[in-house]
């Protein structure tokens, strides 16, 4: 008789490394809100502009929306707090808020790096 398991072994870490692979072939769309050109902003712009070019090279398509000169989308899309990024595409739908000065949250957070088991 045979077991079988929905889940994968802890050691087994193809199907992780198979959904990166995919993610590497997808197209992103990402919006970025920001408040203004002050010092968190101008991190998370280069931070972003910083994976798009090294991580998603050619297939990003990213936009940078000021709130203070657009403040209408703040309620549109529900923003509380900024800066905030959304990934659009591909799903899923992810918002990372707050601090986007730190390269390998943000990587985590686009699912662009796997996740540790027993974190």
């Amino acid at each position: 008789m045979t077991s079988h398991t929905d889940y994968p072994e802890p050691n087994d870490r193809s199907e992780e490394f198979e959904h990166l692979l995919d993610a590497h072939d997808e197209e992103f769309i990402l919006r970025l809100y920001v408040t203004g050109l002050t010092r968190r902003s101008i991190e998370a712009i280069d931070t972003i502009k910083s994976v798009c070019e090294t991580e998603l090279k050619g297939r990003c398509d990213l936009q940078v929306i000021d709130l203070t000169k657009h403040p209408e989308l703040a309620k549109k899309e529900n923003i509380i707090a900024a800066p905030t990024l959304i990934k659009k595409l591909p799903a899923p739908l992810r918002r990372l808020i707050g601090d986007l000065s730190d390269r390998e949250r943000v990587l985590l957070g686009l699912d662009l790096r796997p996740k540790s088991y027993g974190s």
